[in-house]
C-alpha cells in the first residue's frame, strides 16, 4: 500500500489525510504544533463549496458539532443603508449551508474525526528539510527524527517549509489590508443568528454575525500599510481596539460600537497571498492549501478551497495510473480556479475590484446556478472518475 506523509495538521492537512485514507492510502500526519489549538482565536466561514467537499469526506456531522449556520448576507454602505440582501450559497440544503466557526474548533473537530478513522498523527514534529529520491521521499524533523514515504504532501501553510524546499524564492506578499478579529457578548446587535452582515465602509470592510448563544463574531479588513512585525510580535489588543474604533467612527454603522464593546481578545494579522504561478510540485512532493495558493480573505474562500484540494487530490491519486500523472491531473484541475480566486481576492483587498456581493445582488461565492459549478460538483463527486471531468471551472468570484 502506498504510504503518504502529510506535513501539517491544520484544515488542509487533516482534510487531505482523510481524503487519502478514504481513497485507500496509508497516511501519517506530521504537525509542528503540540496540540490542535493553532489560531484558535480567529474564526472563518465555510462556504457551500467547502461544505460539499466535507460531505464527500463523510465529515459533515463532525463539523456540524461546532459553529453555527449562515443562510443569508446583507451588505451595508458607510451610512448604514442596505445595498443588498442575498442568500448564501445553497442555503436550502442543511448539509451545504454556510457555517461560521472558530478555526481552532474546526481543526479539533477534523483531527478528532481523522483519528477516529485510524489516521496517525505525530504532534510536535517540525519539518526542517525534504529529501526527494527516485522511489521514496524523506522528511527530516527538528528533533532529529525522520519519516519516509512514497509521497509527501505539504499542507504546512503560508510559510511552508515544503514549498521552500523546491521554490525557495517564493514568499508571501502583502495584499493591501490588515485584518482584525474579535468577539463580544456586550454589543446590541439586532439581527437574526443566521445572517452575515457586511459593511463597505470608508476605510475598509467590516463583517459580523450573531451566534445562537448571543456572541457577536466580527472582523475588520483595513486598507493601508501593513502592520509592523513588532506590533504583531507583541500584540496590544487594547491599542488595536482604540485604533479600530477611531477609524470605524467615520461611518454611521454598528461597526464602531461592536468593536468598542469587545474584550482584549482581539487578533490582528496582515492579509497576504502567494503569487500565482508558484510551483506546486517536485518529484514525489506536492503542496496544497495555503502553502500553494494562499489568498487574501476578501472572498472568504481560503478554507473551502483547501477542502476542495483534499478531495480532488485524493481522487487524482486514486484515478490516475501513477503519482506523476496524478499530480499533473490535480494541478490541471485546481490551478485555474484557485489562482483566479487569489487574483480576485487580492483585487478586492487592494480596492481595484468591486466585491461581487454589491453588484446586482449577486451571491458572493460559488452556487449551483453559476457557470462552471457543474464541473466543480463533478470534480468533487467521490464516485466520478476525475479523468472524465473537464477542467473549465473559474467561478471563484
Amino acid at each position: 500500500m502506498t504510504h503518504i506523509l502529510v506535513i501539517g495538521g491544520g484544515i488542509a492537512g487533516t482534510a487531505t489525510a482523510m481524503a487519502l485514507h478514504k481513497a485507500g492510502f496509508d497516511v501519517t500526519v506530521h504537525e509542528a504544533h503540540p496540540d490542535t489549538a493553532e489560531d484558535i482565536g480567529a474564526f472563518l466561514t465555510l462556504a457551500s463549496n467547502g461544505m460539499r467537499a466535507l460531505a464527500q469526506l463523510d465529515a459533515s456531522d463532525a463539523v456540524a458539532s461546532v459553529g453555527f449556520p449562515l443562510r443569508s448576507m446583507r451588505v451595508l454602505d458607510g451610512q448604514g443603508a442596505e445595498l443588498a440582501h442575498v442568500p448564501l450559497g445553497e442555503a436550502d440544503d442543511a448539509r451545504l449551508r454556510y457555517r461560521c466557526l472558530r478555526r481552532g474548533e474546526l481543526n479539533a473537530a477534523l483531527q478528532g474525526e481523522a483519528m477516529r478513522r485510524g489516521i496517525g498523527f505525530s504532534h510536535g514534529t517540525r519539518l526542517v528539510s525534504v529529501e526527494n529520491g527516485p522511489e521514496q521521499v524523506t522528511a527530516h524533523f527538528g528533533d532529529g527524527s525522520v519519516a519516509t514515504g512514497d509521497l509527501l504532501i505539504g499542507a504546512d501553510g503560508l510559510n511552508s517549509t515544503v514549498r521552500r524546499s523546491f521554490a525557495p524564492g517564493t514568499e508571501p506578499v502583502y495584499a493591501g489590508q490588515s485584518v482584525f478579529y474579535g468577539y463580544t457578548r456586550n454589543a446590541v446587535v439586532a439581527q437574526d443568528t443566521d445572517l452575515l452582515t457586511m459593511v463597505r465602509g470608508s476605510t475598509g470592510t467590516f463583517g459580523y454575525a450573531l451566534s445562537p448563544d448571543g456572541e457577536t463574531y466580527w472582523f475588520a479588513r483595513v486598507t493601508g500599510p501593513a502592520l509592523a512585525s513588532d506590533e504583531l510580535g507583541h500584540p496590544a489588543p487594547s491599542h488595536w481596539r482604540e485604533r479600530l474604533v477611531e477609524l470605524l467612527r467615520q461611518d454611521a454603522t454598528p461597526a464602531a460600537d461592536i468593536v468598542a464593546s469587545s474584550s482584549d481578545g482581539i487578533m490582528a494579522t496582515n492579509a497576504t497571498e502567494i503569487p500565482p504561478g508558484t510551483p506546486w510540485r517536485s518529484g514525489r512532493t506536492l503542496i496544497v492549501g495555503d502553502a500553494a495558493h494562499a489568498a487574501s480573505p476578501a472572498t472568504g474562500q481560503g478554507a473551502s478551497m483547501a477542502l476542495e484540494d483534499a478531495v480532488i487530490l485524493a481522487k487524482a491519486l486514486r484515478d490516475a495510473p501513477g503519482p506523476e500523472s496524478a499530480f499533473a491531473l490535480y494541478e490541471t484541475c485546481r490551478r485555474p480556479r484557485v489562482e483566479h480566486n487569489t487574483t480576485v481576492s487580492g483585487q478586492i483587498s487592494r480596492g481595484t475590484r468591486t466585491p461581487p456581493s454589491t453588484a446586482a445582488g449577486r451571491t458572493p461565492s460559488p452556487s449551483p446556478q453559476r457557470p462552471g459549478d457543474d464541473t466543480l460538483a463533478a470534480q468533487l463527486d467521490w464516485d466520478v472518475d476525475l479523468r472524465t471531468v473537464t477542467t473549465t471551472t473559474r467561478n471563484a468570484d
